[in-house]
Formats: structure tokens, sequence, C-alpha cells
């Protein structure tokens, strides 16, 4: 979901990996397509697209495992802990 003019974000493939406090799973983010800046709390807001689907969240930075984005169960679709995704991330400027 790029914004007017700008080209579409490159994607990558994650692992999903299910953090075991609380049970969230997260696709890492590689550093080549990490935000250059967090804003509060370690966070960015983004735009990601998981397989084909796109919402308007937020990826943060984890001392020990770097950025992550938190990929909801209703948009991984049945996909869990071990399964590959295809992931793009656009930085949202109006929400930073």
């Amino acid at each position: 979901m790029a914004h007017a003019g700008t080209p579409p974000q490159p994607t990558f493939d994650a692992t999903l990996v299910r953090w075991s406090a609380g049970g969230w799973v997260f696709a890492p983010v590689p550093p080549e397509h990490a935000p250059d800046t967090a804003g509060a709390f370690g966070r960015a807001p983004v735009i990601a697209t998981v397989d084909g689907h796109a919402w308007a969240t937020s990826v943060w930075r984890d001392r020990a495992a770097g950025w992550l984005l938190a990929v909801p169960a209703r948009i991984r679709s049945g996909k869990d802990h071990g399964d590959v995704v295809t992931v793009s991330i656009e930085v949202d400027p109006e929400r930073m």
C-alpha cells in the first residue's frame, strides 16, 4: 500500500517466530528493511504487507532480536512458528 508517488517497497521472506511469553508471533525484519529511526518505546509506525494482506501497525526494536513485526492470526491465515511469509514494510510518515 504505497503512498502516491512512492515506489513499491521491496519484499523479503521471513520465518515466523512464536514468542514464548504471551504467544505473540513475529516476522523478524532484516536490518536492510528496518526503519531508520524508532519513536516512543522503540516503535516505528508502518504499513505492513504479509502474504498480500496489508494493515497499519508498528514494528519495534528488541535489544536481542532486532526489529520485529507482530503478525496477527487474522493476517497469518493459519501459518505459525517456523512457516515462511513474504513481507514488505513501509514507514508511515503520517503516524510518526
